[in-house]
Formats: C-alpha cells, sequence, structure tokens
C-alpha cells in the first residue's frame, strides 16, 4: 500500500473516532501526525511540526483574547445596540450588514481570515444577544468575505489572475469576481431563508428603546431553541417562581450598555486601530491584536483577568493539530498524487469536477491560495485541448476551493467557531462541519455545471 493512501486512511480513522468517541479532533490528528510521519515519511520531529499553523494559532488566540476582553467590560454590548440603532431596530438586517462588511474589507484588499477575524466576534455576540442562529451569522460572515474575495484588487483575485497570466491562460478578472459574489449571494440568501431569517423580517423592528438597553430588552435565555441558536448562558439565574422577576432584576442588576466608558472607548480604538493595522499597513492580525488586549489588560486589569481563560483553547487545539497532519499529508506528497491522477484522466469534463471536487475538499482543510496555486497549472494540459473553457474553469476552481472556508477547519471556519459566545461549542462545531460537508459536496458539481459545462472562455 502506497504512504499516499496509507495517510488518507489514517485521516479517515481520526474523523471515525472523534465523532464516534467524543475526543477531540485536534488531539488525535497530532498522534496521526507522529505515527504517519515517522513510521511511513520517515520524518523527523522538525518535519512534522513543519506543518504547523503558528500563525493561525496567533490569530485564533490574539483574536479571541481581544474579544474576550471587548465582551468583559461591556464594549460587544455597545456595538450589539449600535447596530440596532443603524438599520432601525430591523434585526432581520444585521446579518447582511455583516454580509457586506465583510465583503467590502477583502474587496478593497484584506485577506479573507483578517476580514472575518475583524467581523466575526461582533456578529456573532450580535446573533446570542438577539436569539439569532449562530450557523446562520457565521455563514454570512464567512461567505461574504468570500464573496468580495476576487475583486480585481483583492489578495485572492491579484493571485488567481497572476496565476492564469503566468500559465498564458485566457483571463476575465470581472467574470471571476461576478462569479464568486454571485455564488456566495445565493449560498447566504439561502441559509437566510432556512435558518430564521423569514422569521426575523416577520418580527419586523425591536422598538429602538429595547436597543437601548431597557427592562424590556429581548433575553437570549427566552428565544425559542430552533437546534440552532445559542445555548443558555451558564451563568445564568435559575427560574423561580413565575420567572418574569428573576429576568427584570438580571436587567436591573447589568450595566449601562449604552454609556461609553473609558474601557470601553479604549477597546473601540484598539478595534479600529487594528483594522487600521491590517488593511492600511499589512501587519499580522494575531500579533496585533494580542498586542493590543495586552495594553488594554494592563490599563483595566479588573476587567481582563478572566479574558484568558475565556481564548477558545479546545479551538485552537482541533485547529492546529489537524492542520499539521494535512502538512504532513503535503510533505508525503499525497495532494499533489491526488491531483496529477485526476489531471491524467482522459475526458476532460469528468477531469475538471473531480479538479474542483479535489480543490473543496483539500481547502477544508488547508490554505485556499496554495490549492489553487496548485489546481489551477494542474488543468493546463487538459485546457490546451480546448474542449473547455479555460475562464469558467478557473473560476470554477476559485470558487470551489475558497466557498468552503466556512469549514470549522478552515481559518475562517475556525474564527467562526471561536468566536461564538454562549454557545455548546461541541454542538456548534459539528454544525458547522455537517454544513462545511453540505458544501463541499454540493458547491463543487453546481459551478462545475454552471461555470465549466457552457464553455466560458
Amino acid at each position: 500500500m502506497s504512504p499516499e493512501l496509507i495517510s488518507i486512511l489514517v485521516l479517515v480513522v481520526v474523523f471515525v473516532i472523534a465523532t464516534t468517541r467524543s475526543v477531540n479532533m485536534g488531539a488525535l490528528a497530532f498522534a496521526a501526525a507522529f505515527a504517519v510521519g515517522e513510521l511511513v515519511a520517515d520524518l523527523d520531529a522538525d518535519g512534522i511540526f513543519a506543518g504547523f499553523p503558528g500563525d493561525l494559532f496567533v490569530v485564533l488566540v490574539g483574536v479571541t483574547y481581544l474579544f474576550a476582553i471587548a465582551r468583559a467590560n461591556g464594549t460587544t454590548d455597545w456595538l450589539v445596540h449600535a447596530s440596532i440603532r443603524l438599520v432601525r431596530g430591523r434585526v432581520a438586517l444585521i446579518p447582511w450588514v455583516m454580509f457586506a462588511i465583510t465583503g467590502a474589507l477583502t474587496a478593497i484588499g484584506a485577506v479573507s481570515p483578517a476580514a472575518v477575524a475583524i467581523v466575526a466576534p461582533i456578529a456573532l455576540s450580535f446573533a446570542a444577544r438577539y436569539g439569532i442562529s449562530p450557523l446562520l451569522m457565521g455563514a454570512m460572515v464567512v461567505h461574504g468575505a468570500q464573496g468580495g474575495g476576487f475583486s480585481p484588487i483583492s489578495i485572492y483575485g491579484t493571485i488567481v489572475n497572476g496565476i492564469v497570466e503566468r500559465e498564458h491562460l485566457p483571463g476575465n478578472e470581472v467574470f471571476l469576481f461576478l462569479a464568486s459574489l454571485i455564488v456566495n449571494l445565493v449560498i447566504a440568501g439561502v441559509m437566510f431563508v432556512l435558518f430564521g431569517g423569514l422569521k426575523l423580517w416577520a418580527q419586523g423592528a425591536v422598538p429602538l428603546d429595547e436597543a437601548a438597553g431597557s427592562e424590556s430588552a429581548p433575553d437570549k435565555r427566552d428565544a425559542p431553541d430552533d437546534g440552532t441558536g445559542p445555548a443558555p448562558s451558564s451563568g445564568a439565574a435559575p427560574a423561580s417562581g413565575t420567572g418574569t422577576a428573576t429576568a427584570v432584576a438580571t436587567r436591573t442588576e447589568a450595566p449601562d450598555t449604552t454609556r461609553l466608558t473609558p474601557a470601553r472607548i479604549a477597546t473601540l480604538t484598539a478595534l479600529v486601530a487594528l483594522v487600521v493595522a491590517v488593511l492600511a499597513f499589512d501587519l499580522d492580525a494575531g500579533l496585533t491584536s494580542i498586542t493590543l488586549a495586552v495594553i488594554l489588560s494592563a490599563a483595566w486589569p479588573e476587567d481582563s483577568r478572566k479574558a484568558v481563560g475565556q481564548i477558545a483553547w479546545s479551538t485552537v487545539l482541533l485547529i492546529c493539530g489537524v492542520l499539521t497532519y494535512v502538512g504532513v499529508l503535503e510533505e508525503i506528497g499525497t495532494i499533489k498524487w491526488a491531483g496529477e491522477g485526476v489531471g491524467g484522466i482522459g475526458v476532460p469534463l469528468l477531469a475538471a469536477v473531480l479538479l474542483c471536487y479535489i480543490g473543496a475538499i483539500v481547502s477544508a482543510f488547508a490554505s485556499s491560495v496554495g490549492i489553487m496555486g496548485a489546481l489551477i497549472p494542474l488543468a493546463v494540459p487538459f485546457l490546451a485541448q480546448g474542449e473547455i473553457g479555460a475562464v469558467g474553469m478557473v473560476a470554477a476552481l476559485a470558487v470551489s476551493a475558497t466557498v468552503v472556508d466556512v469549514s470549522p477547519f478552515s481559518t475562517n471556519g475556525a474564527l467562526v467557531l471561536a468566536a461564538a459566545p454562549d454557545v455548546d461549542r461541541e454542538r456548534f462545531f459539528r454544525q458547522l462541519m455537517i454544513y462545511g460537508g453540505i458544501v463541499v459536496a454540493v458547491v463543487p458539481a453546481v459551478v462545475w455545471l454552471v461555470l465549466v459545462v457552457p464553455g466560458f472562455g
């Protein structure tokens, strides 16, 4: 049995054990990376750790640390209420506002994970406050980021268009951008309908005094559990009597979320500084956020005393372990082996759909940019035959490799998972994994049918 096939089978075993035994998949993946790396690939410890995502580790820790402080001092609550006022109380518009913000950020040049790191904690805090499905809100943020991700001046767009030019393939920057935008917009619309968006429209506008934090403000503990909403906060007071008095008492004791305190002003300044540092100066989002969090902690230690404990450590272990194993797969050559096997098929249309699926499956666990950089050159031989339109094929590969970033194993999905407050994190992880699996199964076939089969380009 070849090393490449063994590494794939071990990955399947990791999934099965993690699913049936409730063992952290990251810990299993670290063990698998050690076993396969040492016994199959003859890698030493340095070779195995070469795949450890140190940059993503810092991003996850830094962003969740910063926003844990923001939650502790009430800044995220203030932002939620400000957002409600911005849309005149219409809660149903907020998911679309988050979609538009992340799309605009990536379209003007932000790296997709950086945009998600900035927007997701605010969006998911809003979802927790108003009983919106965290899966819906997380999907809107990620698909918004990918919707704007292929504009001609974006990072993804520039990379893909550069690869197309280097390989001397026909290209169309506007077609690529619109293909990604439309696909992600359609998916976001479907998610909005399926996960409670219509109910939010039917509710109409929330009175602005509720958004301002009055006693009549909605409480996430009163929201019905439809199987996707946030779990009750572990700090909720137990019900007694009619329950009404308890709820009112809790709100009365809560701090005023409409007032800007010095700590909140400093936190808002830190969030703006994070955006400027990432977008204008191209600084690392993880290192920047953890530096800002340390400054806030030093200035207001009482607000941030518990923030370190609220860093999503289980998510950090999960994502870093899986990506370390994917690094071992790349060292072995498993990904290249699978791609070359598909590229050698003599039926161009079949090879095209299989390449789209390889891009989607691998990108759900690894770098989207890296996968696009590997798969587009693999498609060159049968694109040269003229039976497949190059413009449509490149767009299909690009969309397939990025739309799956809702997976909890991708950077964007991991950020969404880590940023969600007051949820059962294992349950939310399973929801993201199932949703990511559906996207992987469906979208590559759809974009192949719409973009490749007609022969665009």
